[in-house]
């Protein structure tokens, strides 16, 4: 069983890491370039949509493990249905432009359909108390999953950040279901993971594809489900992967809500997350890109497994997670309006 899931990851792996290299030569065929303009964290033009890669290899895979009755069909559901939703619809938008009200809908949708597989919203625990959220749990859960799609489109601005984090986030989640004894769910996280690093081979700084809204906006909400179907098997895990996703989440939330103050039309793309602001104060990509790794790796992980092995009080070990973190968002101006010379 063991040589059967290696050469399973093997075969994901490559799927991957080909499917990237023949969306390269797609989309320089075909224009699909991202050309620098002053709202660029990029100086040289890049192919993108390679994201779609990791789509198309995670969803085949998936559908390798359903078979293999290793998940239930109403997950296998979930994560298909809603996944493909949205990066049809990022796929669409990088090849020409949806407007945002309908790219919403679409999003909203994605969402809701997941929540129905799923069951709802899980259970949430805080401070020893357990809240049934019931029908609102519908629409938390839905403005949750939308939220983590859209923050990965919006951290998706330098090479390699948005793999890294992706990657950081599945292989901490494959610890956390093996620590509570659902090994058999950790196979989806390590699917995943795989598929990942195929694309990062060619993703890692300098990059010679970039994602596109297609690979971000999957990776997003499919993390996003994870993390809901992760608090079914153990109320702990919700924190535990609300830890493991904070530095995206930390950098989008606090951008977004000093745009709000301000009185940005948040929907426009702009450079002011605190990794887009990281990047230029140390003139490098790569930096700020292994930096999200070692506080992936040296700090959130650590805190999310002691979170879920000694079933911590989450809510408290998650704000304990984030003060670093917001404190880098200060540090790093994040949401601030960029000087001239920037």
């Amino acid at each position: 069983m063991q040589s059967y899931f290696w050469w399973y990851g093997v075969a994901i792996f490559f799927s991957s890491f080909f499917l990237t290299a023949l969306l390269r030569k797609y989309a320089i065929a075909r224009s699909i370039i991202d050309v620098p303009n002053d709202r660029s964290s990029h100086k040289v033009p890049t192919p993108r949509g390679g994201g779609v890669a990791i789509v198309l290899t995670f969803l085949a895979a998936l559908g390798g493990i359903w078979s293999g009755a290793l998940i239930s069909s109403e997950f296998a559901i979930s994560l298909a249905g809603a996944g493909a939703v949205v990066a049809i619809i990022g796929f669409l938008d990088d090849h020409g432009h949806i407007p945002a009200r309908w790219r919403l809908v679409g999003h909203f949708f994605s969402a809701l359909w997941a929540l129905f597989w799923l069951g709802g919203m899980p259970p949430v625990t805080i401070f020893s108390i357990t809240f049934n959220l019931g029908v609102i749990g519908y629409l938390l859960g839905a403005l949750y999953l939308v939220w983590m799609l859209n923050l990965f489109n919006f951290m998706d601005g330098i090479d390699g950040i948005a793999s890294v984090q992706a990657l950081c986030a599945c292989l901490g989640g494959v610890g956390l279901y093996c620590v509570v004894g659902s090994s058999t769910s950790a196979v989806v996280c390590s699917a995943l993971a795989i598929a990942v690093i195929g694309f990062l081979v060619w993703n890692f700084p300098p990059a010679r594809i970039f994602m596109g809204d297609a690979g971000s906006g999957f990776l997003g909400i499919v993390l996003g489900i994870l993390s809901l179907q992760a608090a079914w098997v153990s109320s702990s895990m919700l924190w535990g992967w609300l830890i493991l996703m904070g530095v995206f989440i930390v950098d989008a939330t606090f951008t977004l809500i000093r745009r709000l103050a301000r009185g940005d039309k948040v929907y426009e793309a702009h450079r002011s997350h605190a990794y887009q602001f990281a990047s230029r104060h140390y003139r490098s990509h790569r930096i700020v890109t292994l930096a999200v790794l070692a506080i992936n790796v040296f700090w959130l992980a650590p805190l999310a497994f002691i979170c879920v092995i000694y079933d911590v009080e989450g809510l408290s070990m998650t704000a304990l997670a984030y003060l670093p973190l917001v404190w880098l968002a200060f540090r790093f101006r994040a949401g601030e309006l960029e000087s001239p010379r920037e």
